[in-house]
């Protein structure tokens, strides 16, 4: 095999699914990075093209339109999944959610000749963790819970689907993800600095605002740049195929403990923790979030690309420990971690040097 051979042939080609959201994003810029990548970035909104990466826009509820929009994508070696359909019931979840993976994948595996995995992006769901307390630390070998779960269905295709094929499949079960990204629906750093700084703005200490046991109760985050490259390495290390992981930043942490570090951060007193609906109680914010924008010089981000209260609602409901396990992705090679508290600390700091907080 000459050189030139060599090279094409050790070159990749990721189609990252869901490239606008905190996940997605993040590994796009990490990919880029990687000199032996070519990336597509498919998403409902699309993108602006540069010269690393190639934005597809694609209804990917419409089997039709996704099969039109990625048919050429003959090149696509590495499926990187993490779309996201939101819908009011845990139930209504499942169809949307089954859907657009089942569309991508055949969409492309018929005029792909050289696929050769497909990761999918999960989380403690596979648990029950959203459901209530669940055994802790969660293990890759817990047995499912009673459906409806979409990402046990999605994982259950693929498994299904990969029989007898050259390609493989992994799954990836990240905590909260936190990164930097705007305008996305589950972004609890993002929560966190929004809420510090209209707080401040408004001269009221910084309150934790969840169910009282959520305080106490320990709990893991998952650095978005952590799961990026803990999504490559499952992607392309061979002792990984057909296998799910745990990954997290390997520290436990207590609201109890961190919030006041974060209080600090933004120079402001905490009070004691008083549980609050932020969806109610910041749906009458805007007003003061452009005044903040106008007076600190702000970039011009609307309220709405800035608020996720129903997320934050939601991670600050969980008065029970949450947790797993992430021996197993160590076990197998990836020995990667992040310090939880500096990780926030860094977030705030990129929405500071972005204007997007004052």
């Amino acid at each position: 095999m000459n050189t030139d051979q060599r090279s094409h042939h050790s070159q990749k080609t990721a189609l990252v699914v869901g490239a606008n959201g905190v996940i997605g994003r993040n590994l796009i810029e990490y990919l880029a990075t990687l000199p032996d990548w070519d990336i597509v970035g498919v998403s409902r909104r699309g993108g602006d093209s540069t010269n690393r990466v190639r934005y597809i826009s694609a209804d990917l509820l419409d089997q039709e339109d996704t099969i039109a929009k990625l048919s050429s994508s003959t090149e696509v070696t590495h499926i990187f999944y993490a779309a996201y359909q939101d819908r009011p019931t845990w139930a209504e979840l499942v169809a949307p959610n089954l859907a657009m993976l089942v569309h991508v994948v055949e969409a492309i595996e018929p005029v792909a000749a050289n696929l050769q995995h497909v990761s999918l992006m999960q989380g403690y769901k596979v648990y029950g963790a959203h459901l209530g307390p669940f055994k802790t630390p969660a293990r890759e070998t817990d047995a499912n819970h009673m459906p409806p779960e979409f990402n046990i269905d999605q994982q259950n295709f693929l498994e299904e689907r990969q029989q007898g094929k050259a390609w493989t499949w992994s799954a990836l079960r990240p905590s909260v993800v936190s990164g930097f990204a705007l305008g996305n629906p589950m972004n609890l750093a993002m929560v966190i600095a929004v809420y510090a700084s209209i707080s401040k703005e408004l001269g009221i200490p910084l309150r934790f605002p969840g169910k009282p046991g959520a305080y106490h109760s320990l709990l893991e985050m998952t650095d978005a740049d952590l799961l990026a490259k803990a999504t490559v390495w499952a992607a392309t290390d061979e002792r990984c195929a057909n296998q799910a992981f745990n990954i997290t930043n390997g520290d436990l942490f207590r609201w109890n403990e961190l919030w006041p570090k974060i209080a600090k951060y933004f120079g402001m007193e905490t009070a004691p923790p008083l549980q609050m609906n932020l969806e109610t109680v910041m749906a009458d914010k805007e007003p003061v979030w452009n005044r903040m924008v106008e007076l600190h010089g702000l970039a011009e981000h609307s309220y709405q690309e800035v608020s996720s209260w129903k997320f934050g609602d939601f991670v600050f409901s969980w008065d029970y420990d949450f947790f797993a396990d992430g021996s197993k992705a160590r076990r197998f090679g990836f020995h990667e971690y992040v310090d939880t508290e500096a990780m926030f600390m860094n977030i705030f700091d990129e929405l500071r040097r972005r204007k997007v907080i004052p």
